[in-house]
């Protein structure tokens, strides 16, 4: 596939500007290897709405990219996210941003083997593990 769709996952109380920013610098224009599309809810939603809308976004994705920040264990939502991409067979990594580190805790799911520090490098190579791994292979 040419063009890997990606589902962004991430603190929406701490870590909104990071995810900005990263969608911003994956634009079609970008040397970035995949597309991000803002599917994140524009409204509070009741969760049982929230939940089904989420579960089919990042079941039609290639993978889940979960934006790692300082704050990660209070994001509930992100580890359901991380969940839903576990029950669609849907690859996913982390992506150090906001100052968190090998040392910041992590959602339930996640697995530390698999965040890296935001560089571009980093992050194109792991679409490229992702496009050969689950729903992908």
């Amino acid at each position: 596939m040419s063009d890997p769709r990606a589902f962004l996952s991430f603190d929406y109380d701490h870590d909104q500007t990071s995810k900005v920013l990263f969608a911003g610098q994956c634009h079609q224009d970008s040397p970035t290897p995949f597309t991000v599309a803002d599917w994140s809810s524009k409204s509070s939603l009741p969760q049982a709405t929230w939940e089904a809308e989420i579960r089919k976004k990042v079941g039609n994705t290639n993978m889940l990219i979960v934006l790692v920040g300082e704050f990660m264990a209070t994001a509930s939502g992100v580890a359901k996210e991380i969940g839903f991409a576990n029950e669609k067979n849907v690859p996913l990594f982390g992506v150090y941003v906001n100052g968190a580190t090998s040392s910041s805790t992590l959602p339930k799911g996640l697995s530390r083997s698999t965040v890296i520090p935001w560089t571009w490098q980093g992050v194109s190579d792991m679409v490229d593990t992702c496009m050969k791994l689950g729903k992908n292979a």
